[in-house]
């Protein structure tokens, strides 16, 4: 396989356009074109141990979850660390993507897994252990062949052939149909003056006339080519229509963070000790609001702090994630929101082995392999 093969099914697995819009997805560094030779090494961070790694193994690619490169670089040189492991991929033409946060947004991907970890013990194993879960900042995105609303006024004896001429420049396309439109019958006006040249009634007067109003989707670009066809196909003078832009449509399972609704209420502390058992991290920490159960929970690996106000609005009666501030935590607490947090990267390395299996089922020979260089920065002692 070359790395376009690879990038398309890592795509299908979390589609690099639900990332958030801050971050820096995606081939990072290498050739589309090149064949992949050597396994690929998933990793949470791009060290130098896990470029070491890399190496002894000839890997083909480097899948950091983290991208290596995420602030501008002005140099890659051997001189500084990130430069460095950097400089090291590309010497042993090793390519580097990242998935960051458009595998958390992605449906049962990481921060799906992190849900997961808070199921009770007998429940684990269930892919969808509570009852309802939903993307704190839902994904929305429009469909480039649906940015408008086009609405024209057509005689009905013309709706049929203005519909397909409209059709032809890419109106009314929704998912694998074509030539999709609504028409609602009604009646026009109009008062002509003595310089217009009407197709029906006369000038001076005011005339009113059957029509159809025909609505259909359409892509943006292609509104000039919409007023070209309405010139030769629509038979009035000066016809009557809109192109309304159409907001994006939320997907509640896709987005940044997730609110459960617990099956079984919990208290936070419960909650707690299930993430601790279930990731194999030596602690957590808890900021309790109160220790009663609840039946809303926040949810967002790593660093969650922006969704806090959110789980706030969702009635969430404690947030998980990785790490937050500590005047952050007081906020929460003060409204009632208990935090647990488990460490950056303890809500996200442990994901990696199903992150593999999922790659390896649909691109058997990626090979992708979980690194053993990559570690939980801190420890416990």
């Amino acid at each position: 396989m070359i790395v376009a093969d690879l990038i398309e099914t890592l795509e299908t697995i979390a589609p690099t356009r639900c990332a958030e819009e801050w971050d820096n997805v995606g081939l990072l560094v290498g050739d589309c074109e090149k064949h992949l030779a050597g396994p690929t090494l998933l990793t949470i961070d791009f060290t130098e141990n896990v470029l070491a790694e890399a190496r002894n193994l000839n890997a083909g690619m480097i899948l950091a979850y983290h991208p290596p490169i995420f602030q501008a670089l002005n140099r890659v040189t051997a001189d500084h660390p990130k430069s460095r492991t950097l400089l090291g991929a590309i010497e042993a033409g090793m390519a580097i993507y990242s998935p960051h946060t458009a595998l958390d947004a992605a449906p049962g991907g990481l921060t799906d897994w992190l849900c997961d970890m808070l199921a009770p013990d007998d429940d684990l194993a269930k892919s969808q252990s509570f009852s309802d879960r939903a993307a704190l900042s839902p994904f929305a995105a429009l469909d480039p062949r649906q940015t408008h609303k086009l609405i024209v006024f057509v005689p009905e004896d013309h709706l049929d052939r203005l519909r397909e001429a409209l059709a032809s420049v890419g109106a009314g396309v929704i998912g694998e149909y074509k030539l999709c439109s609504f028409n609602l019958p009604g009646r026009g006006t109009f008062f002509g003056s003595d310089a217009a040249a009407p197709t029906v009634g006369a000038t001076g007067k005011l005339e009113t006339v059957p029509e159809v109003r025909l609505e259909m989707v359409c892509p943006g670009a292609a509104l000039g080519l919409v007023r070209e066809i309405l010139k030769q196909f629509h038979p009035y003078e000066e016809p009557a229509w809109d192109a309304y832009p159409l907001a994006a449509k939320p997907d509640r399972s896709v987005g940044a963070g997730r609110r459960l609704h617990l099956d079984q209420p919990a208290t936070p502390m419960e909650l707690a000790q299930r993430l601790k058992r279930h990731l194999g991290v030596d602690a957590v920490k808890v900021a309790l609001a109160f220790d009663e159960p609840i039946e809303r929970v926040g949810v967002c690996p790593g660093a969650g702090a922006s969704l806090l106000k959110p789980a706030l609005a969702e009635g969430c009666g404690a947030f998980v994630t990785g790490e937050m501030r500590h005047h952050e935590a007081i906020e929460a607490v003060a409204r009632g929101c208990s935090v647990i947090l488990a460490g950056h990267t303890n809500t996200e390395r442990g994901f990696l082995p199903t992150y593999a299996r999922r790659i390896n089922k649909l691109a058997p020979s990626a090979d992708a392999r979980v690194s053993a260089a990559d570690q939980t920065l801190f420890k416990t002692i």
